[in-house]
């Protein structure tokens, strides 16, 4: 059963979560807490936030930071979705570099799809299923009904046997590395974070679950699955 949380516009849903997420971290009792993160706008603006306000308000050394997809560019690029954050909160705030656990897009996808699946393995716990379960999956949406980088074109990778995959944007062709739909599946808690008119009509199916078409659809964790939204993303809900 998922939870839906509407807020005024874009800054309400990034405040909100923003302290959303500090509690969230506050109120683990393990030592390690590994964390998922989202690219796009909402999270920007989540960044900025976190930096702004919350730079002293948890132990971030306790985290440990990872990528739900990252574009196949290096990390000096501005579409590298852990170099936008690296400028507006990784380097304001004190975490460790070992618990930034970044994509490395500059190198081979398929190689580096590897890699990451082994580095996610080794700091991530497994379930009985022996899928690494996150403590906290942050996913967004296109308006495609596009998640992490699992597009409609690509549905396979929500079943895929593997930790990471290569996925390629369906119009631009550009190659990413994205975890796989069992892993987002396996997290203790999944956040979607979704502002915009122009996906309230596929939100409301995804939300109802009657857009199989649409692989956002098909995120239904064995945890918590919690929807932060603006007005505007939810007016068809």
């Amino acid at each position: 059963m998922s939870e839906i949380k509407t807020y005024p516009d874009n800054p309400a849903v990034a405040t909100a979560f923003a302290q959303y997420l500090c509690d969230f971290i506050n109120g683990q009792a393990q030592e390690k807490i590994t964390i998922s993160l989202s690219g796009g706008s909402t999270p920007k603006l989540l960044f900025q936030v976190l930096a702004k306000d919350f730079a002293d308000a948890v132990d971030w050394s306790k985290v440990h930071f990872f990528w739900g997809d990252e574009r196949c560019v290096a990390p000096d690029d501005a579409e590298s979705n852990y170099g936008e954050c690296r400028a507006l909160l990784l380097d304001t705030i004190s975490i460790p570099p070992e618990n930034v656990h970044r994509v490395l897009g500059e190198n081979d996808p398929a190689g580096e799809a590897v890699r990451y699946g082994k580095e996610v393995r080794q700091h991530v716990s497994s379930g009985d299923d022996g899928v690494p379960a996150f403590d906290l999956m942050i996913l967004g949406m296109g308006g495609d009904g596009h998640t992490a980088s699992i597009f409609p074109h690509q549905m396979e990778l929500l079943n895929s046997e593997k930790v990471c995959d290569v996925a390629v944007h369906p119009e631009s062709g550009q190659r990413r590395v994205t975890m796989t739909g069992k892993v987002l599946n396996a997290s203790k808690a999944v956040v979607f974070l979704i502002t915009g008119g122009g996906k309230a009509e596929v939100l409301k199916t995804v939300v109802q679950r009657t857009g199989a078409a649409y692989p956002a659809t098909h995120i239904q964790p064995a945890g918590s699955l919690t929807f932060f939204l603006d007005e505007a993303a939810a007016a068809q809900l």
